[in-house]
């Protein structure tokens, strides 16, 4: 058994900001492979389902952000996987440009609390991660306001493309493994808005 998790804030409120992206990555997970996410466990909603013949589990931790640790230890306990070898956490990353990727299979928190909340109830910084870029914050705002901010029409086009990226990653992972991943996705994607900045 593998758990996608992907990190969230829960109610219509949070729907669409930035803090939610690991959310819209499980949806379109979900939405590809045809897996309903609407099983209540260990405080997260999850779906069971099959990709590239891996038995896998689509988690959304209702926990909100800050404690999403408690709800993915209590399914790591429950399914008794390895964090290491099978479990992918998905979340939001204000040092990444807008849609972009960075694969990892361990490290600090990096000042996400979602992060930091996870490595602190599994007791361990190795699990392989998607980061999915959101933009840095500008001078004028506060990080919390702005992770809990919308996307522009532009930005939300880039992150459509994010998206797909990462459910591409996602899938390479459980078919050829971290390491293939993260030499594939983590190089900087040209986008259309970096080439009209450069004109």
């Amino acid at each position: 058994m593998f758990i996608i998790a992907g990190l969230g804030n829960p109610t219509l409120q949070y729907e669409g900001t930035r803090h939610n992206v690991g959310f819209e990555v499980i949806d379109a997970l979900a939405d590809k492979y045809n897996i309903s996410v609407n099983v209540r466990k260990n405080r997260a909603y999850i779906g069971k389902g099959m990709v590239n013949g891996r038995n896998i589990i689509l988690a959304k931790p209702q926990t909100y952000m800050n404690l999403s640790g408690e709800s993915i230890r209590g399914l790591a306990d429950y399914y008794k996987i390895e964090p290491e070898d099978e479990l992918l956490v998905i979340y939001d990353d204000v040092s990444l440009d807008v849609g972009q990727l960075r694969v990892r299979k361990k490290g600090s928190a990096g000042g996400h609390n979602g992060i930091k909340n996870i490595i602190s109830n599994l007791g361990t910084e190795v699990f392989p991660r998607i980061k999915v870029g959101v933009g840095e914050k500008p001078r004028n705002y506060e990080l919390a306001d702005y992770v809990l901010g919308h996307f522009s029409k532009a930005e939300r086009e880039l992150m459509e493309e994010g998206y797909k990226r990462a459910i591409c990653a996602v899938e390479t992972i459980l078919e050829k493994g971290i390491e293939p991943a993260m030499n594939t996705f983590n190089r900087k994607v040209k986008t259309v808005k970096a080439e009209e900045e450069v004109l």
